[in-house]
């Protein structure tokens, strides 16, 4: 069965599709002896390699990690001078594959990061035609009406891109402070902060809750990691199905 490149080493655990695009663009994969161009298909009878190591044919079992992400910790796989990475809390003990982190938070949030072997399940999960809503934990700082809050809904425009929230519920206010859920349907980088910053809301904590179906377990302690179950996972597969 004929399939595209880039998905058939994504599903053989090499890496998000878009690090599979960037890897033939890099030139260091090779079908059929050739270096092939960016949308081909492969089949069972190609040779595929990179750098000299054949990938074959065979799906992975899909697994899935929650790590609760500490603050001061970096969403990426490259480390930056001294700074812990979210890799560095994976268990040892895991078997040795490539993990692919779903999504980020940046440095100064806490809570749930998902991470898989699966390529494809990663790219599934961030796309936005999945439909797939994260819910966050917030406490800001200013003042908050219901002007605000519709303005929140409906969307904002932040260097020519639109920002929204799909709900916000108001929490417990302690004099200048308020909490808030809020739920997004989108991942793009560091857009609860922007939607507060735009209505002159500061944020002083930001804490993800929820990924879909799958929450954050109220006794999981911030740098301890969870794997996570078939049904989770096949959950989070069917969401808004």
């Amino acid at each position: 069965m004929a399939e595209r490149l880039q998905k058939f080493l994504a599903k053989s655990g090499i890496g998000s599709r878009r690090y599979c695009e960037d890897l033939i663009k890099s030139g260091k994969v090779i079908v059929n002896g050739k270096i092939p161009e960016i949308g081909i298909s492969v089949e069972e009878n190609d040779l595929v390699e990179i750098d000299g190591k054949v990938i074959s044919f065979v799906e992975i079992e899909t697994k899935l990690l929650m790590l609760h992400k500490p603050e001061g910790v970096l969403s990426s796989s490259k480390r930056d001078k001294d700074i812990p990475i979210i890799f560095d809390f994976l268990p040892k003990t895991l078997p040795k594959t490539r993990w692919i982190s779903i999504g980020r938070l940046d440095i100064n949030s806490s809570g749930l990061i998902l991470f898989t072997n699966d390529g494809d399940f990663a790219n599934f999960c961030m796309h936005p035609s999945s439909m797939i809503d994260r819910e966050y934990l917030v406490r800001a700082r200013g003042e908050f009406n219901e002007q605000k809050k519709q303005k929140m809904l409906s969307g904002i425009m932040i260097d020519g891109v639109e920002h929204k929230l799909s709900d916000i519920v108001e929490g417990e206010k302690n004099s200048s402070n308020q909490w808030f859920s809020v739920c997004l349907m989108s991942g793009k980088n560091r857009e609860v902060r922007k939607i507060f910053n735009s209505i002159d809301l500061e944020i002083s904590r930001l804490k993800r809750t929820r990924f879909g179906p799958i929450f954050l377990p109220s006794k999981l302690k911030k740098g301890d990691c969870l794997a996570l179950s078939n049904k989770e996972i096949d959950a989070l597969k069917n969401y808004g199905i």
